[in-house]
């Protein structure tokens, strides 16, 4: 196929040799089959922010940290500098969780570099060679699905044990190959710990695959785990060897009803009494 613009400087430089076709356009991005002498993998070409269709990107990057002042300061103007340097903070994210994610023991694409807004990685096949579908292509018995939901939980704990969460997890941002599913798209990667909006986005991320394997495994749409996973992380007792139940036991304790009502008796009382006190000084004068 022809070469798209962004991939011809990889051309050039010998990094990719040939444009096999489009693989798939997101919301952020476009992928491509590549080749790379003998390997095949892909091509993930970032959109700019202006086609970039990716809501409250804002959101996700509250409490990522820039090194340099003066890229922060010319993030914060707005200025063309610091477009420029807020698209490689974001594509870079991707490619340090990545990383990180593959160095926790989670499935994700291998990288092969970033250059100019564009990511060279492993192409994930099935057993044919093809590339791998997405989960919400999949179909599964109920054991398979209750397997695989269990892989993800696993996922999603050494992510947060790796100070990440994905953000934007469901499946659609799944692959299943022959071994098992494969995280992709994290370029929102949320910093767990510096994030007011992380506990939130775990638990959709969670929910969203309770859902999705619920359809063949009914009984996970019950399940808790966004609820433990985060208690266990916030007391300092989630580790990637956590095993967890699914369920979740809040606070049960009830409130003293009794105790309640006589704070607010005791308190109706005191302002009557001052409102008297207010009165009678009232009429004195």
């Amino acid at each position: 196929m022809k070469i798209p613009k962004r991939i011809q400087p990889l051309v050039d430089d010998g990094l990719v040799d040939e444009v096999i076709s489009r693989l798939m356009s997101g919301k952020e991005a476009d992928v491509f089959i590549v080749r790379c002498g003998e390997e095949i993998r892909c091509a993930k070409v970032y959109k700019e922010a202006v086609k970039r269709s990716f809501k409250k990107a804002a959101q996700y990057q509250e409490g990522r940290k820039m090194r340099s002042g003066r890229r922060a300061r010319a993030v914060e103007k707005g200025s063309a500098y610091g477009r420029q340097q807020q698209e490689e903070i974001w594509q870079n994210a991707e490619v340090d969780a990545l990383g990180r994610l593959a160095n926790a023991g989670v499935r994700v694409p291998e990288t092969f570099g970033c250059i100019d807004g564009v990511l060279l990685m492993e192409l994930i096949v099935d057993e044919e060679g093809n590339a791998a579908p997405r989960l919400d292509d999949v179909s599964m018995p109920l054991e398979q699905a209750l397997e695989d939901h269990a892989v993800m939980m696993d996922y999603v704990v050494r992510m947060l044990c790796a100070g990440l969460i994905h953000g934007d997890l469901s499946e659609f941002n799944v692959l299943v190959d022959q071994y098992g599913p494969v995280i992709i798209d994290l370029p929102q990667a949320v910093n767990a710990a510096a994030n007011n909006q992380a506990e939130a986005m775990l638990a959709r991320d969670i929910e969203n695959m309770s859902r999705y394997y619920g359809q063949f495994a009914p009984a996970l749409l019950k399940t808790r785990y966004a609820k433990e996973i985060w208690t266990l992380y916030e007391e300092g007792d989630l580790h990637p060897e956590t095993v967890l139940t699914g369920y979740f036991e809040g606070d049960t304790d009830e409130a003293d009803v009794d105790a309640v009502l006589e704070e607010i008796k005791a308190a109706m009382e005191e302002e009557e009494a001052r409102l008297e006190r207010v009165r009678v000084a009232n009429d004195g004068d």
